[in-house]
């Protein structure tokens, strides 16, 4: 009986401490999934959209900006199992990271649009009308939103 109760508490902590994570403005968000592509993962197969995932992924390639309308960096992430995610960062609403290169880890907060490559990543910023979930990049320690 000791130790099952020992065992939980261990688990209901560990639980607890994963789920407190702090982005720059200081706001509790949910913990990243098990894998940092898992989300992703079943998003994509489940040919899903408009579904908040959070996770993180190895530069592949740096793109132009995309100056059409809102202006967005876009960028080629790797996540697990060689799947990749475009990601398109809204200039506009959020700073641009700067001096983004291939190979740099990029950790991610924001909407997932399914298509057949891979999937495009957006609402990776500060919603100003309050009406969707604030989502953010990390790089080099610094959160973009």
């Amino acid at each position: 009986m000791r130790k099952s109760i020992y065992i939980a508490a261990v688990l209901g902590l560990a639980y607890l401490l994963s789920y407190v994570s702090e982005p720059s403005d200081g706001a509790l968000v949910s913990p990243a999934p098990a894998s940092s592509s898992e989300q992703v993962m079943q998003a994509y197969e489940n040919r899903q959209s408009d579904v908040q995932v959070r996770g993180q992924g190895t530069v592949l390639k740096v793109l132009a900006d995309d100056t059409k309308g809102s202006r967005h960096q876009k960028f080629i992430l790797r996540i697990a199992e060689g799947r990749t995610l475009l990601v398109a960062h809204n200039i506009d609403l959020a700073p641009r990271i700067p001096q983004l290169r291939e190979g740099d880890l990029v950790g991610f907060n924001g909407e997932y649009e399914w298509n057949n490559r891979g999937g495009v990543l957006h609402w990776t910023h500060h919603d100003p009308g309050n009406k969707h979930a604030d989502g953010w990049l990390t790089h080099n320690g610094k959160t973009y939103q």
